[in-house]
């Protein structure tokens, strides 16, 4: 049998986590050297290759990732059965990190994360939306973010090693308070040429799709407003500010919830759903019922 060494395992996870091997031999008190040499040691044992240069930084491969997994699960259990042998016993979620980019409705995020909420008490979710989708994935190669749900795939630009896991699509609705919706509706979409409109916030994939949208129909709306928040685009448009877009699969929602009526809805204009993950496979079960949920009972199959 095949012992692994923990104190090799710690100083690796103590990298990991800090980011580079001098803040891991501040913590650990250690040389820099000793530190390097039982991360070595550690991926001669493994056959693998944990971290690899990216410049000046340290990045985890995919091997280094598994890594880090377990290591979590090693040393988070540790602390358990030190707490349960001294009387300080208590349960240990399953985490789920989140990053969500800001363009995307929260009532649609939240019936993404639904499913995951289901599973009780074994789950925490930390849902951030204080970051850029770039950023949120540059945190995902080290780690700190499990799943990011994007309104567009990550591109062949970023430098990590993402995968695209689409969980679905749809239209693209319009909506205004009721005066100004009566006043549009009829003559939709060419009524939204002058029409004060609030655009979703650059760069976004439904802006995109938008401004491509409207150079098709040589529609030029009145840009009141440009808001990165969507729930702020739709506050704005309840006070009459001018018209909003947001998927059509939330508009029941919205017509519920907001003081405003439906312009019209386009077909043309297709807004897509990701969950981005640094595993071609997706492992978490908490993002599996995610993804199963999305395809299954949110998105129309179109």
């Amino acid at each position: 049998m095949e012992w692994l060494n923990y104190h090799h395992l710690l100083y690796f996870w103590t990298v990991a986590r800090k980011g580079s091997i001098a803040r891991a031999s501040e913590e650990l008190r250690l040389a820099h050297p000793t530190i390097s040499a039982q991360i070595r040691r550690l991926e001669e044992t493994l056959g693998e290759k944990l971290f690899q240069r990216s410049g000046r930084r340290l990045e985890l491969t995919e091997a280094g990732g598994v890594a880090l997994r377990y290591a979590d699960e090693i040393f988070t259990l540790g602390r358990e059965f030190v707490d349960t042998l001294k009387g300080r016993a208590s349960s240990r979620p399953l985490r789920l990190v989140v990053g969500v980019a800001d363009v995307l409705p929260p009532s649609l995020v939240r019936r993404i994360l639904e499913p995951a909420f289901r599973l009780g008490n074994s789950i925490r979710i930390v849902c951030r939306a204080d970051k850029s989708v770039e950023e949120f994935l540059a945190e995902m190669a080290l780690h700190r973010v499990d799943v990011v749900i994007a309104d567009g795939p990550a591109g062949p630009s970023v430098p990590v090693r993402a995968f695209n896991h689409l969980l679905g699509e749809c239209a693209t609705s319009f909506f205004a308070t009721p005066k100004l919706a009566a006043t549009l509706r009829r003559q939709f979409p060419r009524s939204l040429h002058g029409a004060p409109f609030l655009l979703p916030g650059a760069p976004s994939a439904v802006r995109r799709a938008l401004e491509q949208w409207f150079d098709g129909q040589a529609v030029v709306p009145r840009v009141i407003a440009e808001c990165d928040d969507s729930a702020l685009g739709k506050e704005l448009g309840e006070d009459g500010r001018g018209v909003f877009a947001a998927p059509s699969v939330i508009e029941k929602e919205i017509l519920g919830r907001y003081r405003v009526r439906l312009v019209g809805r386009s077909e043309e204009v297709r807004q897509q759903f990701y969950a981005i993950s640094v595993e071609r496979k997706i492992k978490h079960p908490a993002v599996v019922a995610i993804c199963e949920a999305a395809r299954q009972s949110i998105f129309p199959r179109q």
